[in-house]
Formats: C-alpha cells, sequence, structure tokens
C-alpha cells in the first residue's frame, strides 16, 4: 500500500460539527488542509478534484441539515421487512455493493478473495494509472450478478456483513429522478422486493433514522477524503487526469488489454491489475 499522511482526515466527521455553519468552500479548504493542501494548491488541483470537493461538500452539509425525524417518519410509514427473496443481493438488481474502510477490513480477515475494485474508475493520470475510490465484493458471475456470499437466498457472513447490507433498503441521499429532479431519497426498490406495512415502533425507526445518516455521512466523508488525497498525490507527483488516456484504456480493456487501478483504502492505495473482467491485487 502506498500511503498518504491523512489519518487526521479519516476522523474528522467527529470533530466537524462545529464548522457547520461555515460556507462550502471554507469547509471545502478545511478538508484540504488536513489533507496536506494550502488554500495556494487548493487552485491548483486539477478541475475534477476541485469541483467534485466543493459538490460532496455540499452534499454533506445537506445530510447534516436533513431532520431524522423527516427519515424516521418514512421509515414508519413503508414499515419494510425482508421475506428473503435475494433480489438485493444481486447486481442485476442493485449495482455493486458500497463498502466502507471498516467493511473491508472485516471482511478482509474472513474472506479477503471477495474482495474487488469498484467497477467505477474516476480518474487516470498521463501514464495510463486509474483511480478507484474504493473495494466492492466480487459477484459469482452467474447472470444475475449475485454477490459472492449468497447461498442458497442467504448469506454466508450475515453477522460480519457490510454496513449498507444492514441497513437496506433505507438510503438518504440525493439524485436526480426519472425527468432529472435533484431531491432526497430516502428508500431503494420501493415495492420491488420485500414486503410492507409492518409496524415498526417510533423508538426503532428513530434510532434506525440516526443510523442511516450516520452511514451516509461514513460515505460522503470518506469520498471527500479521497478526492482530497488524490488531488494531493496527482499534485505531488506532476500527474495530470487525461480523459482521452482515459478513454483509451477502458477500450483497450474491453477488447482483452490489461489497465492497473490504485484502489483507496484506509487512507492509502493498493495496486491492482484487471484483465479481462479479472482482478488481482500486486503486492
Amino acid at each position: 500500500m502506498m500511503d498518504f499522511d491523512a489519518s487526521i482526515v479519516r476522523i474528522y466527521p467527529h470533530w466537524l460539527t462545529p464548522f457547520s455553519c461555515l460556507d462550502i468552500m471554507t469547509r471545502t479548504l478545511i478538508f484540504c488542509l488536513l489533507a496536506g493542501i494550502t488554500c495556494k494548491r487548493m487552485d491548483q488541483l486539477p478541475v475534477p478534484f476541485r469541483t467534485n470537493l466543493i459538490s460532496r461538500q455540499a452534499d454533506l452539509a445537506a445530510l447534516r441539515a436533513y431532520p431524522a425525524e423527516n427519515l424516521a417518519e418514512i421509515i414508519v410509514e413503508v414499515g419494510f421487512h425482508c421475506d428473503c427473496c435475494s433480489r438485493c443481493c444481486t447486481r442485476d438488481f442493485n449495482g455493486h455493493v458500497l463498502l466502507l474502510d471498516t467493511d473491508v477490513r472485516r471482511i478482509q480477515s474472513c474472506a479477503p478473495e471477495s474482495l474487488e475494485p469498484v467497477p467505477v474508475l474516476d480518474f487516470c493520470d498521463q501514464h495510463g494509472m486509474y483511480y478507484a475510490s474504493g473495494y466492492t465484493l466480487r459477484s459469482q458471475g452467474d447472470s444475475k450478478g449475485s454477490c459472492y456470499f449468497l447461498s442458497e437466498r442467504r448469506c454466508r457472513i450475515y453477522e460480519n456483513r457490510p454496513s449498507i447490507c444492514r441497513l437496506y433498503p433505507y438510503m438518504l441521499h440525493r439524485e436526480p429522478d426519472d425527468q432529472g429532479t435533484v431531491d432526497w431519497r430516502q428508500i431503494s426498490g420501493l415495492n420491488q422486493h420485500g414486503g410492507y406495512n409492518v409496524e415498526i415502533s417510533e423508538d426503532e425507526a428513530h434510532s434506525l433514522a440516526l443510523e442511516i445518516k450516520a452511514f451516509e455521512e461514513d460515505v460522503l466523508s470518506r469520498e471527500i477524503s479521497y478526492l482530497a488525497c488524490t488531488g494531493r498525490y496527482f499534485l505531488d507527483n506532476g500527474l495530470r487526469n487525461v480523459r482521452k488516456r482515459f478513454d483509451d484504456g477502458l477500450r483497450s480493456a474491453r477488447e482483452g488489454g490489461a489497465i492497473e487501478v490504485m484502489v483507496f483504502s484506509d487512507g492509502g492505495y493498493d495496486r491492482w491489475l484487471i484483465r479481462a473482467g479479472i482482478s488481482i491485487q500486486i503486492h
């Protein structure tokens, strides 16, 4: 792993709240300072890093301002309960699983072979190296993209399952609808799986709402850390994000070529080789 001096970036959510009244640019500069980026160097960050940092900071501020009581009301109203259909455990229905660093460490201790880089790559430097924000779980390679740990509609690591699986189908983030209008989304796959209208107490709903908000904050905080640290890494090493190199490399990969990917994890990077859809970590 290539280490960054970014330990403080990984703990900032615990003390950032007093700064919630600051404007978006100021908070973004604070994150960059923690990642070793001065205000002057902030202006030198490539556009993708600078604009994405500001956008994610806006998302984080909006998330923290969202009343947990509103989310709890939706949880009570929906009354979701799992009927073990296992649809949520497939990429065909849900895409790839989003893992926090704590999830990665827990799964590495019991089944490291189940991890692979997230399928969405974000940047590519002038040397053809790609950068990804983290890890996901491998699929079984079947037509549905069943989770690596799914067996007879049950999870083989249920007690150690990822955070997002513990909270699913609830969520709290902003995304565009079919008409392009950006608004809050609180539940995934409504009326497409599971059961509904089960009685959930107000106390249970409120507790769950707080857990969901904490998880979504961790997701955004981790993404901010990734953008800030990667931006600093590009600056320190004279790297540029080159879109043509990005597109050419992916085109070659689709034809059987290999690409190398730096995967952000615990404030550093792990190096991976991907060829023909197969991911192998380079030690």
